[in-house]
């Protein structure tokens, strides 16, 4: 298993330093950095999330690449969901909200179309991958 703090550090950096551009496995791909805090702890982090964009409605996906339990990152962004986020070279206030029902499955759907391996992710987990849209304050 990979140092996930590690990889996530190279990929800040890179994002950050290429105005959200990436290469590598990467290369192509949406991402938004979400900073958010700790539930208990209140310790900023950052997190590079894959986004998906319907518009002006940007979401992120708690599947922990298919593992059983919800990312940190989840759980802090519902403990405090006004955060901020970056997204190319843009920096602006968002507050977290868990789309849930249809909306929740048609959203992951669309999802699933521009990245299968979410498809997988979700098939390999007994819980329902949460889908979190980022709204623009």
């Amino acid at each position: 298993m990979p140092d996930f703090d590690e990889v996530n550090a190279k990929v800040i950096t890179e994002f950050r330093a290429n105005g959200g551009e990436l290469g590598g496995p990467f290369a192509g791909e949406t991402l938004i950095l979400v900073h958010h805090f700790g539930a208990r702890s209140g310790t900023e982090r950052v997190s590079p999330l894959a986004c998906y964009a319907e518009g002006e409605r940007l979401f992120v996906f708690a599947s922990k690449a298919g593992l059983p339990e919800n990312p940190a990152w989840y759980h802090n962004l519902m403990a405090h969901p006004e955060v901020t986020a970056e997204l190319g070279d843009e920096t602006f206030p968002v507050r977290a909200e868990e789309i849930t029902g249809t909306e929740r499955d048609e959203i992951y759907a669309k999802n699933v179309e521009q990245r299968p391996q979410f498809g997988e992710y979700q098939a390999n987990v007994t819980r329902l991958i949460p889908v979190v849209e980022l709204v623009r304050l």
